[in-house]
């Protein structure tokens, strides 16, 4: 009877070590990243002010909040391909960035396109809003 009892503590024991195997194994794969096994935490964008097809004037500044940046760094805008100058402020797990609509945009419609850029390009994010700029 002792034999069939430790027999059977070894195949539970070869059972749990496999199974935990087995969770460590998808948990790695599940994650998007790179070869090295980087896990990707994606950079998410929200609270867009003005809000999406919101009518303002030239010059006007705009902002949203940026989750699981580590630097500022990371986070570019560009309306109709030009770089915009941001302000951004940390605020405890996220930032506050603002920025203004160029001077020379005027009776248009134009995407404010954000982008996050890591260091794994997969991990690279790009979102944005439209808003119609007026005289």
């Amino acid at each position: 009877m002792k034999r069939v009892t430790w027999q059977a503590i070894g195949v539970i024991t070869l059972l749990i070590a496999t199974n935990s195997y087995a969770i460590d194994h998808s948990m790695h794969t599940g994650m998007s990243g790179s070869s090295s096994g980087m896990a990707c935490v994606k950079a998410q964008f929200s609270k867009f002010e003005p809000e999406h097809l919101a009518t303002v004037s030239p010059e006007s500044e705009f902002s949203f909040l940026a989750f699981n940046i580590q630097k500022p760094e990371q986070i570019e805008v560009t309306i109709k391909s030009q770089m915009i100058p941001l302000s951004i402020e940390p605020k405890g797990d996220f930032f506050h960035v603002v920025g203004k609509l160029p001077a020379e945009l005027r009776d248009t419609t134009a995407r404010i396109n954000i982008k996050s850029v890591a260091k794994n390009e997969k991990c690279n994010v790009e979102t944005g809003w439209l808003v119609t700029i007026t005289q």
